[in-house]
């Protein structure tokens, strides 16, 4: 897992992470954004906060 990474502010609540390494990165995984406004990566520990300013998702 990685350590010392920025957390990275995100707009939306669906995110995805691939670990930017293109071929050195991991299998593309999709994360939803909950009520503690964070997620961290399960392969590369990747954290990402929704921007509070963010607009609110209006889904499909």
């Amino acid at each position: 897992m990685a350590q010392d990474q920025e957390t990275k502010i995100v707009t939306s609540r669906t995110i995805s992470c691939d670990g930017g390494g293109g071929a050195l990165g991991h299998p593309r995984t999709f994360y939803t954004i909950g009520e503690s406004g964070e997620v961290i990566c399960g392969y590369c520990g990747q954290r990402f906060k929704l921007d509070p300013n963010a607009p609110a998702d209006t889904g499909h």
